[in-house]
């Protein structure tokens, strides 16, 4: 009798306030047992921390299952707290579905006051993810080697696949997001891409960006340095059932190609990132955003049409 009238807490709403840093749900959460109620308390809370990490989940992927992911990276090595804040500002107002940066409790904590979207952390220390979890961020992402690649430094296969079950046996419920890396041949990032996909992670991201030349200037320029990362995109997309991130390279130009070669959303960094004021930035990311937005219904329309 005693037990029945004990009541589990729980929050007074299930929904999650993205404009303000949280104790994120991902882990753990804040109920306090007394001895009569540990176990119905467990119970509960077990119940609404899965309800949460269902919804958490479900917002961060929601674009990438509508094809239409638009993600702004200020980079994994940028601690600038000033290009970050305008790097998130220009994502928040320009469009963009996402924003990804460095691996840090306090950009994070920064970046969630600016913006409402879910925030992404990158890094190659798994151990790293946990205080940016902490202080707000929604997902992780194993990737954006481009600053290692400046020193020669390269990762392989075994690498990444160590890297990813380090990451998912510390935060199991977090979004993962990897990036295969342009260095490896293309059958061979399609393999990798598999295997990651076996490992559960949620998104593969492509890149390719910095090992394409362009010997054309202009609008040609712009498809030729685009090029590894859209092939990538086709290829892995064909070879995998979880979303693909096609980043590195891509521009207002390029951005539709990936989405017609079958990535469910993109990544821009450089782009926007090495632009110089936030007001640049923000009419940047707004008119890949509009590219997108007219890819969209691009292929909306044709679908509609082979349908009939």
């Amino acid at each position: 009798m005693q037990a029945s009238m004990c009541m589990a807490t729980s929050p007074s709403s299930h929904s999650i306030n993205l404009q303000k840093p949280f104790h994120n749900p991902l882990l753990g959460n804040g109920f306090s047992s007394s001895k009569p109620c540990l176990t119905l308390r467990r119970r509960a809370s077990s119940l609404t921390t899965k309800a949460l990490l269902s919804t958490t989940k479900e917002i961060v992927l929601k674009e990438f299952h509508e094809r239409r992911a638009l993600k702004i990276i200020s980079g994994l090595q940028n601690f600038d707290k000033e290009n970050v804040a305008s790097v998130v500002t220009a994502a928040q107002q320009g469009g963009a579905t996402h924003v990804d940066i460095a691996c840090d409790p306090e950009l994070v904590k920064l970046a969630t006051s600016l913006t409402s979207l879910p925030v992404c952390v990158s890094s190659v220390d798994p151990a790293a993810f946990p205080a940016a979890i902490e202080a707000g961020a929604l997902m992780v992402e194993i990737g954006n080697y481009d600053s290692f690649y400046e020193k020669g430094v390269v990762f392989s296969p075994e690498q990444i696949l160590n890297l990813t079950r380090e990451t998912k046996k510390s935060l199991p419920s977090v979004t993962l997001s990897v990036t295969v890396p342009h260095t490896l041949s293309l059958p061979d990032q399609v393999k990798l891409a598999e295997l990651l996909e076996q490992e559960g992670v949620d998104i593969i991201q492509t890149e390719g960006g910095k090992c394409s030349n362009p010997s054309k200037s202009g609008i040609l320029g712009l498809i030729e340095k685009a090029s590894p990362t859209l092939a990538a995109a086709y290829s892995i997309s064909r070879a995998v059932k979880i979303p693909v991130m096609c980043s590195s390279g891509l521009s207002t130009v390029t951005a539709p190609m990936a989405i017609a070669a079958g990535a469910a959303g993109v990544g821009v960094g450089s782009a926007i990132n090495k632009l110089n004021d936030v007001v640049a930035m923000i009419a940047e990311v707004r008119s890949i955003a509009d590219s997108l937005e007219s890819a969209g219904r691009l292929t909306a329309s044709e679908e509609q049409s082979l349908k009939l």
